[in-house]
């Protein structure tokens, strides 16, 4: 790895920070770099977990600071999501790097259509707790988050955003505050499932959680997301180019 590489990643990390902190998709620039830089799939997607499991940590860790935690909550919600992430990961590690590939293209495509087409839908402070059906519809709905997390991980932001707030009615700053720690807790049980696996390349995923770790502090620091329209721009030419290219050298 040279310094254009340590470079490249570092931006590639700060901008995946950034925007998974406030909604999701970050993977979708962290996975395919790592694929560029030469990394075997599996590789690529373990040692994506390195930098995720530090930025979510950031961005917990800064939203506790602001007040925005609900330990109870976030707790429930974690423990389906990490028997899902378990499952997942043990799927992912076995999966052939050419099928990966084109099922990372797909999810890529998938989600930058729901980026630029998803529903405005209306949020609202929620103050009362949550029903028992409300808790049964989040603890099956996060096995399946944990699920999706631990095989692809790419934009199951929006995926975790989309069900807390169908299920709670929650604004968007509490919903992102609960994302991130549950994003963290599962990732770092995904990631000693692929470690243990030997797919893991330490020195970049350290690289890359410097770069994510920097954009989850910037990113937790905005109450909502700035600059919407930009950031839709670049990432649908950086998806579409990505994925093309996936497909075309699977």
């Amino acid at each position: 790895m040279n310094l254009l590489h340590i470079i490249i990643i570092l931006l590639v990390g700060i901008c995946a920070g950034f925007l998974n902190t406030l909604a999701g998709g970050g993977s979708l620039l962290t996975m395919p770099a790592l694929i560029f830089m030469g990394l075997p799939s599996a590789v690529a997607n373990g040692t994506n977990r390195v930098a995720l499991l530090f930025q979510n940590a950031t961005a917990t860790a800064n939203f506790k600071r602001k007040g925005y935690f609900d330990w109870r909550l976030v707790l429930m919600l974690a423990v389906p999501a990490v028997f899902g992430a378990a499952l997942g990961s043990s799927i992912a590690v076995e999966i052939p790097d050419h099928i990966f590939n084109r099922l990372l293209a797909g999810v890529m495509i998938m989600v930058l259509m729901l980026i630029l087409f998803k529903p405005k839908a209306k949020q609202k402070e929620l103050t009362s707790p949550m029903t028992f059906k409300q808790k049964l519809a989040a603890t099956a709905a996060f096995f399946f988050v944990g699920l999706y997390g631990g095989i692809v991980q790419a934009g199951v932001g929006f995926i975790i955003i989309a069900s807390l707030t169908w299920i709670t009615g929650y604004d968007l700053v509490r919903i992102n505050s609960i994302k991130v720690f549950i994003v963290a807790i599962y990732t770092f049980f995904a990631l000693v499932v692929f470690a243990t696996n030997g797919k893991v390349d330490l020195i970049l995923g350290l690289t890359l959680a410097v770069g994510n770790s920097a954009g989850a502090w910037i990113g937790s620091n905005f109450a909502v997301k700035k600059g919407d329209r930009w950031i839709k721009i670049i990432l649908t030419f950086a998806v579409v180019a990505m994925a093309i290219k996936l497909v075309f050298t699977s």
